[in-house]
């Protein structure tokens, strides 16, 4: 079996630079230095091994991209298409390799990404002008059409996973299985699943299923660790799916009962679907990112589930699992189409149970699109696991 897709190439990453050097010129920056590692990909494509030596992508407003690398990354960097190369010796080194990066960018006015506070001075005397501004982002923020193939492909196989979670869950949870054994028989066949469709064409960018499975009072904690712990009758249980292919990610989340659903728990379901709804009816382009969260929660609110709200409704999703945008306070981001997000409603009592659904939204001209499908495809009803 071979892929339909595949990843994105040098003609992409010309574009996302001849973008950012349109930028420069409108801002009348000679240069920018990207050492954000999501950065560096987008704009080369380079998937490299993060450590403690900085890795920098110089773009000026004409001619190719400088590739700026330790010494050992030579030969890998040498083989990025579309790209120069000159390397440093070692980290620390004599010289911080952040401003031996901007000695050997030749430019009086630099855009840089991010920096560590002890090199802003010394950045600043080299400089005639340092502007602590990401100049990708809003580039990014904005997905092409290429790109949200593979949003949608990755919400597939996160889909798939909870497809297999219940299916499997009543078997493995009546045997005596745990959290664990729920998360590995999921991931494991969503993986091998994503690596047989998909792997060969893909070989060498980030694929794959993470996820987090936790049930009973655990599920209470929004950022729960799966543990050894055997879920019970009568008890919620949450999963929440990442995948990625070809780098991007999609997320998709439910929240399962396990034997027999109460009516108190169907009552906290209907109003978390009423949550996940209002954020899609509220996504429209133009609409600001913390007023979209705003309105998804008031349907909590309205709930009377106010003091069960322990998070903002989404993020931003691409090259990174959560980035920016967030729908979330503070966020005044206008919405914009080809973004993606996601939806998540939550619902935590703690010492007692909680709740979490989590869908992939991608804003379109006519509306929100959701490749995550679990949700649509089992109703409330359905969300039951039946021991066996």
């Amino acid at each position: 079996m071979t892929s339909a897709l595949a990843p994105l190439g040098p003609d992409f990453h010309r574009q996302t630079v001849a973008a950012v050097q349109q930028t420069l010129s409108e801002r009348r920056l000679e240069g920018a230095l990207f050492l954000m590692p999501a950065n560096v990909q987008y704009l080369c494509g380079w998937r490299f091994s993060v450590n403690e030596r900085p890795i920098g992508l110089l773009v000026r407003q004409k001619g190719e991209p400088l590739l700026l690398v330790p010494d050992l990354e030579r030969e890998n960097a040498m083989a990025v298409p579309g790209v120069e190369v000159e390397c440093y010796e070692e980290f620390p080194g004599e010289t911080p390799p952040v401003l031996w990066m901007a000695e050997r960018a030749g430019v009086r006015s630099l855009a840089i990404d991010q920096l560590d506070a002890v090199l802003l001075a010394p950045l600043q005397a080299m400089m005639n002008e340092v502007r602590l501004q990401d100049l990708a982002a809003p580039l990014r923020f904005i997905k092409t059409p290429a790109e949200l193939a593979l949003v949608r492909e990755a919400a597939r196989f996160a889909d798939l996973c909870l497809t297999r979670l219940l299916s499997q869950a009543g078997t493995i949870i009546a045997s005596g299985g745990t959290e664990l054994d729920l998360l590995d028989d999921c991931t494991g066949f969503a993986r091998a699943a994503l690596v047989s469709k998909h792997g060969e064409t893909f070989a060498g960018t980030k694929l794959g299923i993470t996820a987090s499975v936790h049930s009973g009072p655990r599920a209470a904690l929004p950022h729960g660790a799966t543990s050894r712990r055997r879920p019970q009758h009568g008890e919620t249980l949450i999963a929440g799916i990442g995948a990625s292919l070809g780098g991007y990610h999609a997320e998709s989340g439910i929240t399962l009962v396990i034997g027999d659903m109460s009516p108190e728990q169907h009552r906290i379901m209907q109003a978390m679907q009423a949550c996940n709804d209002a954020a899609i009816a509220n996504l429209t382009p133009g609409a600001e990112c913390a007023e979209v969260n705003r309105a998804a929660l008031d349907a909590l609110r309205q709930a009377g589930l106010s003091d069960t709200i322990r998070h903002r409704i989404g993020h931003g999703m691409g090259l990174e699992g959560h980035e920016a945008p967030w729908l979330a306070p503070g966020d005044r981001t206008a919405v914009a189409t080809g973004m993606v997000f996601s939806n998540e409603p939550g619902v935590y009592r703690p010492g007692r149970d909680g709740y979490r659904t989590i869908n992939t939204m991608i804003v379109t001209e006519t509306g929100v699109e959701i490749p995550s499908r679990f949700q649509a495809d089992h109703p409330i009803e359905t969300r039951v696991i039946t021991l066996s």
